[in-house]
């Protein structure tokens, strides 16, 4: 069972001290009586965004889902196109077109842009589910506004939805569904 050592981190009863990852101390910082580490601040956040920003690990990740995102794309318009050629509504059309490249992008993403953060395929399929939906929602938005109040022909407008929508996909993807598990943490 842990205990405090002299120096206020944590100890075994043994002495030895185990893997316990220290942050380093920010002035005004609270302490936690959880464990021996510092209350989150409002600078917490600003620091983890700018050091995923510098993480090259995230920009692969990126570059990969933009891949597997202009797949889906060529999919979604290739449908859109088809389903707007057979009389369907554009909504409808997008509607469907975005179920089959979601289809794509999901298999292509859980396989290859977050392979090293695969976890059960019914959780992070629903939580891509869950994205894809906000998406969808937002994506039909934009679509609506371009060709109500815009103008732009339908296949036009649904191209520059898709672009307008991703960011908001790919931060709900990376922060939710493909996140990394939380570890269980021993008591």
């Amino acid at each position: 069972m842990p205990v405090r050592s002299a120096r206020g981190g944590i100890a075994t009863r043994d002495g030895a001290t185990p893997h316990v990852l220290r942050l380093p101390e920010r002035e005004g910082a609270v302490r936690s009586p959880v464990v021996d580490r510092p209350a989150p601040s409002a600078a917490a956040p600003r620091t983890r965004v700018a050091a995923s920003l510098r993480s090259g690990r995230n920009w692969r990740q990126l570059a990969k889902f933009c891949v597997v995102g202009a797949i889906g794309y060529v999919i979604n318009l290739a449908v859109y196109h088809t389903l707007l050629g057979e009389g369907l509504h554009y909504l409808a059309a997008a509607t469907c077109s975005f179920l089959v490249a979601v289809t794509s992008n999901y298999t292509l993403n859980r396989h290859w842009t977050f392979r090293d953060q695969r976890a059960g395929v019914a959780t992070q399929g629903m939580r891509f589910f869950l994205v894809s939906l906000a998406s969808l929602a937002a994506n039909l938005a934009v679509l609506h506004v371009l060709i109500r109040y815009g103008g732009v022909e339908k296949f036009y407008a649904n191209a520059i939805a898709i672009i307008l929508v991703t960011p908001l996909n790919f931060i709900g993807n990376k922060l939710w569904s493909f996140r990394l598990p939380r570890r269980r943490r021993s008591a």
